[in-house]
């Protein structure tokens, strides 16, 4: 009971002293389920919810007949919902606010990951191309700086001043013990052997805060201490102390400036992770975006060659009822054949390429597509084809590196970087401080017993000794009693002490501190070069991507005009050669000029929709051009229902992979 007693008045005491050194900032936990479950709340696991490899409902809608009907605004909702490196990237966010609540108590910054995956390539050749790590005009990692090393997860602060601990510490020790010591001499215990009993308990709290003040509020209890002594006034009795230690750096360490600079670090990291997740969910658009026109020009390039090989066909079976009749030289129909088949291998190769093409936007629009065979044996079918508008907008150049500089993330993480570090140096230089501690200490104690009922010896004024026993009379009445009396004596301040000092630590010369801070501002303008030399590339980018543009234009428009100038030379041909007047091998040569020119038209429609993607991605539009909501991103649920599948006549895509339109 009178344990329970004192760890009453310690938390009474607590309370009074406490909340006027409150400095720390309140970290929100979401529900408390009263004092009992909030405080049991710290000391259990709170797990992460599992993830979810389940494919949103959208791609079961999108599909019919074994053929998923995808528009390319439902292509870019799937990879918001399923996309595994945009999940990937919604983690950050979370360990950036776990950070938060690291640092907030005092504790080092952890790394926490601002890379951006930029998805696999498009099937190139009949093969499909790995993934790769980049992103799609955008930076591929930012990181928040002011920060040196790695170790086990943390990033570490290696040199400045150290942060202190704030939170709060509750210490609580006891022990009982007994011993016999045996005495030479008689005089002082009164006894050869003196047996001592009694329990122990040492309990207090502890908090640092961010003016680089350290405060201890300690008491440490001995009692029921009993001993075989018959010269003590008391026995049993019981001690207290009761302790309040205040110390203060007076130069280094000292301001919240210093001591809060992880805490302002952490939420720029918050702030960063929030960007990077952006610079993310745009990567990952533009890659799907890309994909998506990648396999509609893959389809169309298939219709070319199946066209061609259909040509090639007609042109063979023609040349054979000729040669049957005698009209031609068998000769004709091996060049014809020769051509038939070599168009035939050209089909085979681009049913591959979109096979592979339709695989890869597969992998990036599902969490599991993989492992549900519907899914697999799915042929996707593009609903959207490329639109050339009929004239280029043109704005001016200056506006467009405008919209760069604010709408790109890693612009703002680069600003965010610099003034993590700016921050973190000032730890590096408030260590180049001398360490001056003032302290100061308050203590009050408390006795209180029983009177010893032991006889003692008492010699009378003849010289003769008798033994007596104590009385009230005998002892100061102030201290008899049990521990609610040490305790009255306390709270009452009867027996105080106090002490206070300064405390001055120096290193002379003081070389590793300069060090550390000539390093931090050296690194610091390296970041300032960094940040230079990422304004100058995005500037350069973005002139480039203009151009590109107009060069993939003009491309594009010579390419139409040298088809159609080819399809009027390929039908002059075959007229000549029904006419006689030409050869088959000048119309085999025609037709296959014709193809290519075809092809180099799709092919130059597809370089000219990917340089106006990779000018969006260098703008940082790319959210906004293709109607991307950043919040439904974050929860991974878009609220617009799929696009109504259209109606298609004819065979789908099981059967020929060239796309119905």
């Amino acid at each position: 009971m009178p344990f329970a007693r004192s760890v009453v008045v310690i938390l009474l005491c607590s309370a009074v002293a406490l909340p006027g050194f409150a400095q720390t900032p309140e970290i929100t936990r979401g529900p408390n389920h009263g004092i009992i479950g909030w405080f049991e709340g710290n000391y259990v696991a709170h797990p992460v919810p599992k993830i979810s490899f389940e494919d949103s409902p959208r791609i079961d809608k999108l599909m019919r007949a074994g053929n998923i009907y995808l528009s390319l605004r439902d292509a870019i909702a799937l990879a918001l919902e399923n996309n595994l490196d945009i999940e990937y990237a919604r983690y950050n966010p979370k360990l950036a606010d776990a950070n938060s609540l690291r640092v907030s108590a005092g504790a080092l910054l952890r790394n926490v990951s601002s890379s951006i995956s930029s998805g696999p390539s498009s099937a190139t050749l009949g093969v499909a191309a790995q993934a790769s790590l980049g992103s799609a005009g955008t930076a591929t990692s930012t990181t928040s700086g002011g920060q040196g090393g790695v170790l086990s997860g943390l990033s570490v602060q290696l040199a400045g001043t150290a942060i202190p601990n704030l939170d709060p510490v509750v210490y609580v020790s006891g022990q009982f013990a007994h011993s016999t010591q045996i005495e030479t001499a008689t005089n002082i215990t009164g006894t050869n052997y003196l047996v001592s009993q009694y329990k122990s308990a040492t309990y207090g709290i502890q908090q640092g805060f961010l003016t680089g003040t350290s405060v201890q509020l300690g008491m440490g209890d001995t009692l029921g201490v009993a001993q075989n002594s018959p010269y003590n006034m008391f026995n049993p009795y019981s001690q207290s102390t009761l302790q309040l230690a205040i110390q203060q750096n007076l130069l280094q360490g000292f301001r919240p400036s210093v001591n809060n600079r992880a805490i302002r670090v952490a939420k720029n990291q918050q702030h960063i992770s929030d960007l990077t997740f952006k610079n993310q969910v745009m990567t990952s658009v533009a890659n799907v975006v890309n994909l998506y026109w990648d396999l509609v020009t893959f389809n169309e390039d298939l219709k070319v060659k199946q066209h061609t090989f259909e040509l090639n066909k007609k042109l063979y079976e023609d040349n054979q009822r000729r040669a049957e009749l005698g009209a031609i030289a068998p000769i004709d129909i091996i060049q014809a054949e020769a051509e038939m088949k070599s168009s035939q291998q050209d089909v085979v190769t681009a049913e591959l390429q979109v096979l592979q093409q339709e695989m890869i936007l597969k992998s990036v629009l599902t969490r599991s597509g993989m492992d549900d065979l519907a899914v697999v044996g799915a042929r996707i079918v593009p609903t959207d084809h490329i639109d050339v508008p009929a004239q280029e907008a043109v704005r001016p150049i200056q506006d467009l590196l405008a919209d760069a500089l604010t709408n790109r993330p890693d612009v703002e993480q680069s600003t965010v970087g610099l003034e993590d570090a700016r921050i973190t140096t000032l730890g590096v230089k408030d260590a180049m401080l001398p360490q001056l501690t003032g302290f100061a200490t308050f203590s009050n104690s408390g006795l209180a017993g029983q009177i010893n009922g032991q006889p003692v010896p008492v010699t009378l004024a003849n010289g003769q000794t008798v033994m007596q026993t104590r009385t009230a009379a005998d002892v100061n009445p102030y201290f008899v009693g049990g521990f609610g009396t040490v305790v009255g004596q306390l709270l009452g301040r009867n027996f105080p002490n106090y002490s206070a000092g300064v405390s001055l630590t120096m290193t002379l010369r003081n070389r590793s501190t300069q060090a550390d801070l000539i390093t931090d501002q050296l690194n610091y303008r390296q970041q300032q070069l960094q940040d230079k030399q990422l304004h100058n590339n995005i500037k350069l980018n973005v002139i480039n991507a203009q151009t590109a543009v107009r060069q993939a234009r003009a491309a594009w428009e010579t390419s139409v005009e040298a088809r159609k100038l080819q399809e009027q030379t390929l039908a002059g041909t075959q007229r000549k050669y029904e006419l006689g007047t030409s050869t088959i091998l000048d119309v085999v040569i025609t037709q296959r000029d014709t193809t290519t020119r075809e092809l180099a038209e799709v092919d130059a429609r597809s370089q000219y929709n990917r340089a106006r993607i990779n000018l969006r991605s260098m703008l940082g539009t790319v959210l906004t051009d293709y109607d991307v909501d950043i919040e439904q991103a974050k929860t991974g649920v878009v609220g617009r229902e799929p696009d109504p599948i259209p109606v298609v006549t004819g065979a789908g895509p099981a059967s020929s992979p060239a796309v119905k339109r």
